[in-house]
């Protein structure tokens, strides 16, 4: 991607003719997302209706709220995608110190909602809002805007990545005292993606993706219960009333589909076996319901969605408009990461971590984040379709 990026000043926007031209969208891309919302309130629905009699007295209570969380979520959509990129280009410094603001606030008692042991919530009223989410937006708007500046040094000295990696030391402190490793791991990885297509070279970008993986495995080996989740990856079956229980009801829910699965709301694990199934764990129910075959049409919506948004990137770099180009990419590798993670997690293959499964899982923050997100993607798309029109050489002063 670096090898196709001119410098960010390289082009100009009329503001008549980027104002004067209709919103320019992703057909395939916003299908894909519809299709994975409308799988979501289904599969929300079945994953929580009996949960939810139980503990609300009302069998589509988490429906609603997932319904509620959409519309919001839509809404921030539409407005982000008239917000101006370079909007968000000229505040990513700005934006950084909010993501180092919110992340120490929630961790000051009476401010930061604790659940389950972790404090990583503020409470907005009528949901705890997890800020996690939004700061890892912020600080890779902060990354990109950093290697737009400084792509030449990245390309030819390892020093020019000391500030980005102080940044992301900083974050993953201040995720891992919440305690949230997952979200670490994820944001950790996204960036040293970035960084490599900022221009990284490849020696460069192999000593830092060892040194990460080392760190991350002290940070795991660190913590008791970590240990614990990373043993009961390997043999769940060790221990499958205790730590390993809802990996173990899990695995006996995908196992249960077959191919075809079991039949949409006939679910035996969702029935109080599996915690947290229509939270972390809904693909696992998703597999029991509709089998294999519904597995792969889930994944091929999820990969649909990459390809779009990695091909969005790839026209905002032809468009040079890097720092575009840097943050949809982001997007995209975040989209492929978590749902990776999550779904190795049902599965087994990857320690117990509590991350949603991108726009499909019960949760506000996850939803409403994203979305927002995909619009501002989605006006990335929008100005690069517009500048192969529109854009003019900027005059460069001598």
């Amino acid at each position: 991607m670096s090898a196709v990026m001119p410098n960010a000043t390289s082009v100009s926007y009329p503001r008549s003719g980027t104002r004067s031209r209709a919103l320019q969208t992703d057909a395939i891309l916003i299908m894909a997302v519809a299709a994975i919302l409308l799988i979501s309130a289904v599969m929300v629905t079945s994953a929580s209706i009996s949960i939810a009699s139980k503990e609300t007295g009302d069998a589509f209570y988490y429906l609603k709220r997932q319904l509620i969380f959409m519309a919001i979520g839509v809404i921030a959509c539409m407005i982000t995608t008239r917000i101006s990129t370079r909007i968000w280009e000229r505040l990513h410094v700005p934006l950084l110190l909010v993501a180092f603001a919110m992340l120490i606030v929630v961790l000051i008692p009476g401010i930061g909602a604790q659940v389950n042991g972790s404090r990583r919530w503020v409470r907005l009223g009528f949901m705890n809002f997890q800020v996690s989410e939004l700061a890892r937006v912020f600080i890779l708007a902060y990354i990109a805007g950093y290697i737009v500046h400084r792509q030449k040094e990245l390309k030819e000295q390892f020093k020019a990545t000391v500030v980005p990696l102080i940044v992301l030391g900083v974050a993953s402190i201040l995720l891992l005292l919440e305690p949230d490793f997952g979200a670490t791991a994820v944001l950790l990885a996204t960036s040293v993606g970035l960084l490599f297509l900022g221009g990284m070279r490849l020696r460069f970008f192999f000593i830092l993706v060892a040194a990460a993986g080392a760190l991350m495995g002290l940070i795991a080996i660190a913590a008791p219960y970590r240990v614990k989740r990373l043993v009961g990856c390997i043999d769940p079956w060790a221990d499958p009333f205790g730590s390993c229980y809802q990996l173990v009801q899990s695995e006996i829910a995908i196992g249960r589909g077959e191919w075809f699965g079991v039949g949409l709301g006939s679910s035996v694990q969702k029935l109080f076996y599996l915690p947290e199934a229509h939270t972390d764990f809904v693909f696992a129910v998703i597999a029991e319901e509709f089998g294999f075959i519904g597995v792969l049409c889930l994944l091929s919506l999820y990969a649909v969605v990459v390809w779009r948004v990695l091909r969005i990137a790839r026209m905002a770099a032809e468009a040079s408009m890097p720092f575009q180009a840097f943050i949809a990419a982001s997007f995209g590798m975040w989209m492929g990461l978590q749902t990776f993670v999550n779904i190795g997690v049902n599965m087994g293959i990857l320690p117990t971590k509590g991350l949603t499964l991108p726009m499909l899982s019960n949760g506000g923050s996850s939803l409403l984040v994203a979305l927002a997100w995909l619009g501002v993607v989605l006006r990335m798309h929008h100005e690069a379709s517009v500048s192969g029109h529109a854009a003019l050489p900027r005059k460069v002063k001598q």
